[in-house]
């Protein structure tokens, strides 16, 4: 980014959109009620003698509303499966049916959706600080450039203006996936 004393705008808006991407897998792996195939992306399950992701032992589908069905490629690890998802924060029993399992989606009552959405708050906080945490080396790297004699006041100034409004936009970006959530997670 500085070799020769350039200051690129968009690697550091790839960062900070790297941060909202993060958000969001997080917030997927967040139950709401309804039923999603991607609320198991993040179950890893003890499969051949490692921590493999569900997803490469099984196929997920949300047959219905409240309802996840788990199809099982390899007839060995069933067993592995369900208890990992049994173990799993996200308060499921799944139901064995031969390869496949059943995964009845409860639903949520208020204090757990309260308790959800703060952790939703939580990931979102998350996000910002890494957003701005991206702001303060793109700042940090004008005041470099702008020492070492490769950028005047003015462009510092300037370039300083389009990573608070890049800055910005990602804050706004993030609270309004919070928000969204949010309301998926409070909906009844």
């Amino acid at each position: 980014m500085a070799a020769g004393g350039k200051f690129e705008l968009k690697d550091f808006e790839k960062r900070m959109d790297g941060a909202l991407a993060a958000l969001k897998q997080e917030f997927s792996g967040l139950r709401t009620g309804r039923a999603s195939a991607s609320l198991l992306d993040n179950i890893m399950v003890d499969a051949y003698g490692a921590m493999t992701p569900l997803n490469q032992v099984a196929g997920v589908s949300a047959p219905e509303p409240r309802l996840l069905s788990v199809q099982i490629w390899d007839r060995g690890v069933v067993v592995a499966v369900e208890k990992a998802i049994r173990n799993s924060d996200l308060g499921l029993n799944p139901v064995m049916d031969g390869q496949t399992l059943r995964v009845p989606i409860p639903p949520l009552n208020e204090e757990r959706r309260k308790e959800l959405a703060k952790i939703a708050g939580k990931h979102a906080e998350a996000a910002r600080v890494a957003v701005r945490n991206v702001r303060r080396d793109a700042m940090d790297l004008l005041k470099k450039l702008e020492k070492d004699g490769y950028a005047s006041q003015d462009e510092h100034k300037k370039l300083a203006e389009q990573v608070q409004q890049a800055t910005d936009q990602f804050v706004k970006r993030v609270d309004d996936a919070l928000k969204q959530k949010e309301e998926e997670i409070m909906q009844v």
